[in-house]
């Protein structure tokens, strides 16, 4: 599966320049490639990223994940999702589970991974507590 120079591209500029809150990535079956297919705004939210993920179809996203620690010194996680909804189709899920790897190696500073295949395993609660 290649991958769209855009999507390293849009993930350099959430890393580096803080640019975007998230991106959400899919695979276009008539190229054969990972493209981007949205990209928030670093005024968007959790909320805003969750309800890009579609109910039915599987996407890779990335967010960034801003949070304060005990101590209370200000920072960021980076966290790569594997989305793969159980109503989504078996074909489907094949191939986003046998491409993940390859998309993930491309995407440098990935700090946590998820993969969930409801909305509960990407719960704001999940990703509070995996960023600690």
């Amino acid at each position: 599966m290649a991958v769209d120079d855009e999507c390293k591209l849009k993930f350099l500029e959430l890393k580096a320049k803080r640019t975007h809150r998230f991106i959400i990535y899919k695979i276009d079956d008539k190229k054969k490639m990972v493209v981007v297919e949205k990209v928030g705004e670093p005024a968007l939210n959790y909320e805003d990223f969750a309800a890009s993920l579609p109910t039915n179809e599987c996407r890779y996203a990335i967010f960034d994940y801003d949070f304060v620690t005990e101590e209370n010194c200000q920072k960021s996680k980076i966290f790569f999702v594997a989305w793969s909804p159980d109503t989504a189709r078996v074909r489907s899920k094949m191939i986003y589970a046998s491409s993940k790897e390859r998309f993930k190696r491309e995407l440098d500073g990935i700090q946590v991974e998820l993969q969930a295949t409801d909305p509960t395993e990407v719960g704001f609660d999940v990703i509070q507590g995996r960023a600690n």
